[in-house]
């Protein structure tokens, strides 16, 4: 389901004075009501910006992209149907101009630059404050890229580092799913629980399972479950709270 706002806000369509600085049009992306309804609000007491679609999935993203034509995307990294960092490298291969804003719950630390990577624009946690959400929005709307101010640290020293003889940390051989996986796991969920909050089948995600053990050098089940405990345990947590 994609849903449309007001007609009158549709592209191409003059409406007076307000063209003078037209509002940039936002579609959301989230697969929970609540948040879109919360994102909503915050964009209708802003005079350049507009939330123009909704949609809850992978497939309704696409069917809004191309038919409200919007300025920018918010988007979360779960969906129910679909996958969020998929839809990023969607869009940035179809729509390479279009700006993605990431707005998720999982740990920046953790998917900020693979999110980059990806082709997002920015990241930003839905636990950050509404005024540094429509920083946020602004910033790539303009142009330009937005991460955190622990998230920017984190890069300038990997940046930094590179080539200076650092260890390579085994994890960033894993792949953008298995990373979830990874995080799930080590937050303590059960595979058959991993596959309903990522909308796999249980024999996907003992697939995964069997490629992260394998690419971390462990050998059984139980060593993938203490070694994702404690990689859980000792990320950063110098996060946005």
């Amino acid at each position: 389901m994609w849903i449309a706002k007001s007609e009158q806000d549709a592209p191409g369509e003059t409406a007076g004075p307000v063209d003078l600085q037209r509002k940039r049009r936002v579609l959301i992306v989230d697969d929970h009501p609540m948040i879109r309804q919360g994102l909503r609000r915050v964009m209708d007491n802003e005079s350049d910006l507009i939330v123009c679609a909704e949609a809850e999935s992978v497939r309704d993203a696409r069917i809004a992209i191309n038919q409200s034509l919007p300025d920018v995307v918010i988007v979360d990294l779960s969906l129910k149907q679909g996958d969020g960092m998929e839809l990023v490298r969607e869009v940035r291969a179809h729509h390479p101009q279009l700006p993605i804003l990431v707005l998720s719950m999982h740990d920046e630390l953790i998917y900020a630059e693979r999110m980059l990577s990806a082709g997002a624009s920015g990241y930003i946690m839905k636990q950050a404050a509404s005024d540094q959400l429509l920083v946020a929005i602004r910033r790539v709307l303009g142009g330009g890229i937005y991460v955190s101010e622990s998230v920017g640290a984190n890069l300038i020293q990997k940046f930094a580092t590179r080539g200076a003889g650092v260890a390579v940390n085994p994890v960033d051989r894993l792949s953008n799913r298995e990373i979830q996986i990874l995080h799930m796991i080590g937050k303590g969920l059960s595979t058959r629980e991993i596959a309903l909050s990522l909308n796999l089948s249980i024999k996907t995600v003992e697939s995964h399972r069997q490629r992260i053990k394998r690419k971390l050098n462990l050998s059984t089940g139980a060593q993938l479950v203490q070694y994702a405990v404690n990689w859980y345990g000792n990320r950063p947590k110098d996060g946005i709270e």
